[in-house]
């Protein structure tokens, strides 16, 4: 299920994970190998993870170790998204994906797991659910941007029909993510991404052709062009998308993604760029943010 412990230090390092983090995963995978009760659970993970590969309207969560609290615990998905490569890459593979592409795009997972030791300076994964789309085939890193290949549906249908779009349910769409640590969202790194994605979906998934581009962040709330300039890339980025504010606030939402730390106190966030006295300002002012629910045609 796991390669030996030379060569999965080797792909834990493909995947961008910390290095820091590199040879206690190492040590535990061993222990995971080992253990008979764990290789169990690691087996029916990779299971539950690959089982319908290719499909994007049925989300996956995976199983939950239940074991004590601990390095183990908050690593183990690691273990399941590494023994599920093979089956990731033959479907790329068959799908006939660049190798380039597959690399970055699971490359997320070492992305995730320093905003986890960002926020909790230790070794963890900070959102699994996250990373199965990844693994499943359903998410790709084309550029500044990834997409993940999605249809339109009751969960997303009301706020963006009040932004104008009119399609049948089951529509196949993009949904525009914007990952962190990968430098600004210029203009020109979207326009790029985008025509990526424009080429890619259309030579490695022709059967489904995408009628727009969704985006569902805090990004898109309008309340942020009081605050930065019309030639800021957050403002350009909000520019391309036809848009409908959500009515429940969501104020940990900018503070988690602009700041690291979703739990702190609204009084110490620092004012060092325009972004971030944005957000801070406006909620020690007794404002809040609000995720944007936005799109484009495709």
């Amino acid at each position: 299920m796991l390669p030996d412990a030379d060569e999965l230090a080797e792909v834990l390092v493909e995947l961008a994970v910390p290095h820091e983090d590199v040879n206690e995963l190492v040590r535990m995978g061993r222990r995971v190998m080992d253990d008979p009760e764990l290789r169990r659970f690691l087996e029916h993970s990779v299971d539950e993870l690959v089982r319908d590969m290719g499909r994007a309207d049925d989300p996956v969560v995976l199983p939950e170790l239940d074991w004590p609290a601990g390095a183990l615990q908050r690593c183990f998905p690691v273990y399941v998204f590494v023994a599920a490569l093979p089956h990731t890459r033959a479907y790329h593979r068959e799908r006939g994906i660049p190798a380039e592409v597959s690399r970055r795009t699971l490359a997320d997972l070492g992305r995730n797991m320093a905003v986890h030791r960002r926020r909790y300076d230790r070794a963890g994964v900070q959102s699994p659910r996250w990373l199965t789309r990844h693994s499943r085939g359903e998410l790709y890193q084309l550029g500044r941007l990834q997409f993940e290949r999605t249809r339109y549906g009751p969960w997303n249908s009301r706020t963006l029909a009040a932004a104008g779009l009119d399609l049948a349910p089951g529509t196949p769409c993009l949904s525009l993510h914007i990952p962190d640590f990968l430098g600004p969202l210029s203009p020109e790194a979207c326009d790029r991404s985008l025509a990526l994605a424009a080429e890619f979906f259309a030579r490695h998934f022709p059967e489904e052709p995408y009628r727009a581009a969704l985006c569902h962040s805090w990004l898109l709330d309008p309340q942020l062009k009081e605050y930065l300039p019309a030639d800021s890339n957050i403002v350009r980025f909000q520019e391309r998308f036809r848009t409908a504010p959500e009515d429940k606030p969501e104020d940990t939402e900018p503070v988690q993604f602009v700041f690291g730390d979703p739990e702190l106190s609204v009084e110490s966030l620092p004012r060092r760029t325009a972004l971030e006295r944005a957000v801070g300002d406006h909620l020690r002012a007794g404002g809040h943010w609000y995720i944007g629910h936005g799109w484009f045609p495709l």
